[in-house]
């Protein structure tokens, strides 16, 4: 039980926030309680090393006929690596809540430590029953959040089409699993027969917005800078974590070169976006999906560790700048150790992202390479841009507070580089890293003399759609006159010839039945 005690102090944490926004919200200490809580389930994540790898079988389902499978999970260097970013999330967040507007948000807080828990839980699943599990109960609670705090119709429908493809990205690993049950193997993250790998990362890339190339993000005005970051990186793992349990033998297909040409453009498109957009939070998606694409080409390049390097970079080094809202320019010189924890240059904690386990997608590299560089320049421009606010009239306390709270998850990124995981101390191939590094130095060095017009941002501008918009509208409207179709045909049976048309139905499909059974 030692591998979930991290998510019972995350679930108990969350549970005595929301305890005393109810029934004492002017309770003083309130705060201290949501950050000891935190504090608790950041520790409890360095107690996993002394248990790892170690797997744990929920009691039997009942009845057995009809769950023939149970959750699992379990706890090695993978999982250990992905806890330790999302347990270092949640302590961020709460370190750096005291220096943001509206403090204290406790309803939020509690929102980040049940997120981060079932985030947890889907990064210790060990086979697809477990991580569908938590899959819908995260897609349903983004939704629920979502729809609460928008009240645009067109924002609306954004988020429902987001919610569809997350389901869709279920269904597509729901299908790997039938695949394995049809070849008479149950299948689990440990043994994942040959055929079913090219289908889980179908449904990671469904999730991440990278097959096909899409941003299933809404606009984020309605949430505040420390739970919108909480939701996105949260989510993000949840679906890149699977990327890591797909074993190179089982992802060979010839649609690997295709599916390796979509990853890099949705690299290149996601680098691009995140290095020309006016802030950090509007560049987000572009983050998320930038990073994710090269965790999807490392995992088509059968180097299953190199993808869950460019996940955990993706969440620690996102954390700090996303979670930054106030002006300090020593801070600001800090978050540029989130630049070396993505270069992939040796002992960073990408340094794997380069290795290759099959010699497929060579002929891809450069288009990587630049993806890359444009990530390391975009980050470092971000990382530089003046904030809004300043702590120049805040107590020590608070400075203190959130000096730390950005500084934890740039060491946890450093710690990740060197130990603990099984891409702790790699080399990697250097010389494609220090490519990317040289590129995206001379990218930061022409930048300002150049004189572009900002970018268009997706799912940004309602009134004014993009391609992609223009598609998922068309969907929509696809969707409304199915709809429309449904409830002419029930109100045809609610009217007075309802009985009728059942009888007729009734009639038919007997006549199909008897028609198949006669038939030689």
């Amino acid at each position: 039980m030692l591998i979930l005690l991290t998510f019972f102090l995350l679930v108990l944490s969350a549970a005595a926030v929301t305890i005393i926004r109810l029934m004492q919200p002017e309770f003083r200490f309130a705060w201290l309680t949501a950050a000891i809580g935190a504090l608790l389930a950041w520790i409890s994540i360095f107690f996993w090393q002394l248990v790892a790898p170690l797997t744990l079988r929920l009691p039997a389902w009942k009845p057995e006929t009809l769950f023939a499978s149970t959750p699992t999970f379990m706890a090695d260097g993978i999982a250990w690596a992905y806890g330790l970013a999302l347990a270092t999330l949640v302590l961020a967040t709460l370190l750096t809540a005291v220096a943001r507007a509206g403090f204290p948000q406790l309803l939020a807080w509690a929102g980040t430590f049940g997120l981060s828990a079932a985030g947890l839980l889907a990064v210790l699943a060990n086979d697809p029953f477990t991580l569908i599990l938590v899959w819908t109960a995260l897609d349903f609670t983004e939704l629920i959040l979502q729809l609460r705090s928008l009240d645009e119709p067109q924002s609306n429908r954004q988020v429902v089409t987001a919610f569809a493809v997350h389901v869709a990205g279920t269904g597509v690993l729901m299908w790997a699993s039938m695949v394995s049950l049809a070849g008479g193997t149950r299948m689990d993250f440990e043994n994942v027969p040959s055929g079913a790998g090219v289908y889980m990362l179908l449904a990671s890339g469904l999730r991440l917005g990278i097959f096909p190339l899409h941003l299933p993000f809404s606009a984020e005005s309605g949430l505040r800078r420390g739970f919108g970051t909480s939701l996105r990186l949260v989510s993000a793992a949840s679906s890149l974590v699977l990327l890591a349990r797909i074993p190179a033998g089982s992802i060979s297909s010839p649609l690997t070169p295709l599916l390796l040409a979509l990853t890099a453009l949705a690299a290149l498109y996601g680098g691009w976006m995140w290095l020309t957009t006016n802030s950090d939070l509007n560049g987000r998606p572009y983050w998320l999906l930038g990073m994710g694409a090269l965790a999807v080409a490392s995992a088509l390049r059968g180097n299953p560790v190199g993808s869950a390097a460019w996940g955990i970079a993706l969440i620690l080094a996102g954390t700090p700048l996303f979670l930054t809202s106030v002006q300090h320019s020593r801070l600001k010189k800090t978050l540029l150790a989130g630049a070396w924890g993505i270069s992939a240059l040796p002992f960073s904690p990408t340094a794997s992202g380069w290795q290759s386990g099959t010699a497929t997608g060579w002929g891809f590299w450069p288009f990587f390479i630049i993806a890359q560089s444009l990530l390391i320049a975009g980050y470092v421009r971000h990382a530089l841009r003046p904030s809004k606010g300043s702590l120049q009239y805040q107590p020590i306390f608070v400075k203190s507070l959130y000096s730390a709270g950005i500084i934890l998850p740039l060491l946890m990124l450093l710690l990740s580089g060197l130990w603990g995981w099984p891409g702790a101390l790699r080399l990697g191939n250097w010389p494609a890293s220090l490519i990317a590094v040289l590129l995206s130095g001379g990218l930061l060095w022409v930048w300002p003399r150049l004189k572009l017009p900002a970018p268009r941002v997706h799912w940004m501008r309602p009134s004014d759609p993009t391609r992609l918009n223009k598609l998922y509208q068309g969907l929509a409207t696809l969707y409304a006159a199915i709809g429309s179709a449904v409830r002419a045909f029930s109100m045809l049976l609610e009217g007075d010839g309802g009985i009728l048309w059942t009888l007729i139905f009734l009639i038919i499909f007997a006549s199909i039945l008897s028609t198949g059974g006669a038939a030689p």
